[in-house]
């Protein structure tokens, strides 16, 4: 065979290796790929980033997560909910409605939040020695303040990899995910003279702070505490622990229980919540829960229901660092593990 034919058989066999090498390298690429997408929507432990490609809403509980919405994202949160109170010493019944709403601005960084929230309320008020009925209608609260976190542990987590082999080894529990993110919220009060909701001489501005601590754990289960001061400096300075527990089945549907204390001169209770939450679009939630307590002092039993849209302008930062093909697999896989389920908080 002469040289030349010998030099062209050889290139055409290298170059047929090469294109069958390429051929699996593609395919398992895509399979490894597709398998990773599945896992980040059943496991939460892979969430590290402030900004999420799904919905992030503190609803239906009432407790703040700890991580933000994300720089130019805003986000509304609103739920109608009916109520009724019993005071047997007193001897006087309480019902009526309400709406609580929030809107949250992600502002400059990952980790900062500018919210509004509030909840007001319409009732009646019978006392039942008398018949006499009180009608009533204002805000139990509104605040508006900022939110921002001070340490995120899964920060750090970014350059871990799913095993693409083991679902065993991606849900099992990790200490590590004992380390909960932190956030911290300061505020200020807004309340109307005479308002029937707050104490005597409530009026006017009045400071709120909060320490907000979040874990991530695997297989879907998220826990939140809040630790609140609220009304700083006023006849009414509550103090407030919430503690929320989220479990996610799926990447459409979660359910969640949570405990709230209240202390102050003015008012005490421990509230508890259930319910649940739909994702109906990755920019829409749709939640529902019942509130109730175990004592007379009212006793305390509510229905409500929410929704939770955001409108997203959120755009990552692109640098061209003239990455290879590889390097740009590898900021592609990293940006899937950022990819977080919804936490409903």
């Amino acid at each position: 065979m002469p040289l030349a034919a010998l030099i062209n058989t050889l290139k055409a066999i290298q170059n047929q290796k090469k294109y069958v090498v390429l051929r699996l390298i593609n395919k398992k690429m895509k399979s490894a790929k597709y398998f990773l997408i599945f896992l980040i929507f059943t496991c939460t432990q892979f969430a590290v980033a402030q900004y999420t490609e799904v919905i992030n809403s503190n609803r239906p509980g009432v407790s703040q997560s700890a991580f933000a919405v994300g720089p130019n994202v805003i986000q509304f949160e609103a739920g109608p909910y009916i109520f009724k109170e019993e005071h047997t010493p007193l001897n006087y019944d309480v019902s009526g409605f309400g709406v609580d709403f929030a809107a949250r601005y992600g502002l400059l960084f990952e980790e900062l939040e500018l919210n509004i929230q509030g909840n007001y309320q319409n009732d009646t008020k019978t006392f039942n020695a008398s018949g006499m009925d009180q009608k009533r209608g204002n805000f139990k609260n509104l605040t508006i303040g900022a939110k921002y976190m001070v340490y995120d542990p899964y920060r750090k987590s970014a350059e871990e990899k799913p095993n693409l082999y083991s679902w065993k080894a991606n849900h099992q529990f990790k200490w590590k995910s004992l380390i909960p993110a932190v956030a911290i919220y300061a505020g200020a009060n807004f309340d109307t003279e005479d308002n029937p909701y707050t104490a005597p001489g409530i009026e006017g501005f009045s400071p709120k702070v909060a320490l907000i601590s979040q874990n991530n754990f695997s297989g879907g289960w998220v826990f939140v505490i809040n630790l609140i001061k609220d009304r700083i400096g006023t006849d009414q300075s509550d103090f407030q622990y919430i503690l929320t527990l989220t479990h996610s089945f799926n990447p459409k549907w979660a359910v969640f229980g949570e405990t709230q204390g209240i202390k102050s001169d003015f008012y005490a209770d421990n509230l508890f919540r259930f319910g649940g939450a739909y994702l109906w679009s990755k920019n829409f939630q749709l939640d529902t829960a019942l509130t109730f307590n175990t004592k007379d002092t009212p006793s305390v039993f509510g229905v409500n229901f929410g929704m939770s849209y955001r409108l997203d302008f959120h755009q990552d930062k692109e640098i061209d660092n003239g990455n290879s093909a590889q390097d740009e697999l590898r900021l592609q896989e990293r940006r899937i593990q950022k990819k977080k389920e919804t936490d409903f908080n």
